[in-house]
């Protein structure tokens, strides 16, 4: 395996990582600053009104892209598994 095929299979897992999270991170952020801006507005501090939408929202977020993400991820390792013998070669 040459330094170049390491590099290109660390970038590739790199990506999916950062694709994997950014799918499941977004939209728990986007809440948590629409939550914010309306604590702000109302002057209400209560720690579980900023933790249960966010909480609801990753859930969901999962059940919609779980099944994609699941592919990608597996699309990888079969790819990893079938260039095992020409990366050993």
């Amino acid at each position: 395996m040459t330094p170049e095929v390491a590099v290109d299979l660390f970038r590739e897992a790199l990506w999916l990582t950062t694709l994997m999270v950014a799918v499941l991170v977004v939209p728990s952020l986007l809440i948590g600053l629409m939550v914010a801006m309306f604590q702000a507005a109302t002057q209400i501090n209560e720690q579980t009104l900023s933790f249960l939408p966010r909480l609801l929202v990753m859930l969901v977020t999962l059940i919609v892209a779980g099944p994609w993400l699941v592919q990608k991820f597996m699309e990888y390792i079969n790819t990893l598994y079938t260039s095992i013998p020409q990366l050993i070669g």
